[in-house]
């Protein structure tokens, strides 16, 4: 297994964030914390839920459409970013069999990834599998190539990135490509905002935990003292930037003491800190974005009830 992030890097990064978020004019703290063994095990609770629809739709699309992929790709080498447990990954992999050599799946997380590789490793002996422990914002560049690749990045986490962060993201895995390669893109996309704000505010309260644990997180990892009971869940729709924001709202006036960054941080009564984006999506937004970053449309498709889209995208030029 290649290794790009150590858990020094990690540690480093986690600072920054925090220190960086807690001290900004409004709170932020950015989602890619939230996942430690617990957030990963209530997210993993959350995509089983009615109201979240993302993970299902784009389950449906690849059932439908993973042969189509496997036809217009003919790909040899799957690069996957952000591959978690490959659940998905695994329809891909089997329509992919007949021209498909190597996976290479990429995620911050290495205990995690082993894990998960040598599972597809054990079930696929004809493949070679490489896992990559890196952050995919920050080592594309890193990452090894092949002879036409397909670049996986599913599950809509394109939406947790603002615009300007999309396009040099996207302008990133361009660089990386080749004339035969593709970019298969998982994308939500706009619909009625209730509905939306219920994917992300389930009656159950599991997306709520999952939103406060990241509390948990910076307790457990830089020696502070959230109460997570003191801040409440919020999901709301932006209709102008076409995102849903998760936010913290502090029930109280409050200090915070982060002791691993030497950091007091005060929080007024109702007062929201910022979490997660997750941006919506509509084709026009999708091509002009991928366009801005070389790329076009090759084929796009949802699910029969147009929640979800998968974009197949190739290099411009």
């Amino acid at each position: 297994m290649d290794r790009f992030l150590t858990a020094d890097d990690l540690a480093k990064s986690l600072r920054n964030d925090v220190y960086e978020g807690l001290t900004g004019t409004p709170k932020t703290l950015p989602p890619k914390w939230f996942y430690d063994e617990r957030g990963s095990a209530l997210f993993e609770e959350i995509t089983k839920l009615e109201e979240y629809y993302p993970t299902r739709r784009e389950r449906e699309i690849l059932v439908a459409r993973a042969a189509a992929v496997a036809e217009a790709t003919g790909a040899r080498t799957l690069l996957e970013l952000g591959a978690g447990s490959g659940e998905k990954t695994r329809l891909l992999l089997d329509a992919l069999a007949g021209t498909l050599r190597t996976y290479v799946p990429v995620d911050v997380s290495g205990d995690f990834l082993e894990e998960a590789a040598a599972g597809i490793a054990a079930d696929h002996p004809g493949l070679d599998v490489r896992p990559v422990v890196a952050d995919h914002e920050r080592h594309l560049h890193l990452l090894p190539g092949g002879e036409r690749r397909l670049v996986a990045f599913l599950g809509g986490t394109i939406g947790n990135m603002p615009p300007a962060e999309r396009v040099g993201f996207l302008g990133g895995v361009r660089a990386t490509m080749s004339g035969g390669d593709f970019l298969l893109l998982g994308a939500d996309l706009v619909k009625d905002a209730g509905r939306l704000v219920r994917a992300y505010d389930d009656a159950a309260g599991v997306t709520a935990e999952f939103n406060r644990n990241v509390l948990r997180v910076i307790n457990a990892e830089l020696d502070a003292d959230f109460d997570p009971d003191a801040f409440q869940h919020r999901a709301v729709w932006d209709g102008a930037e076409e995102w849903i924001e998760m936010r913290l709202r502090s029930v109280r006036d409050q200090e915070v003491r982060v002791g691993g960054l030497d950091l007091a941080v005060s929080f007024a009564a109702g007062e929201e800190m910022r979490t997660e984006i997750s941006a919506k999506f509509r084709r026009d937004r999708l091509e002009a974005e991928l366009g801005a970053a070389g790329m076009e449309i090759a084929e796009f498709w949802t699910d029969a009830d147009g929640d979800f889209s998968l974009t197949l995208a190739r290099p411009t030029g």
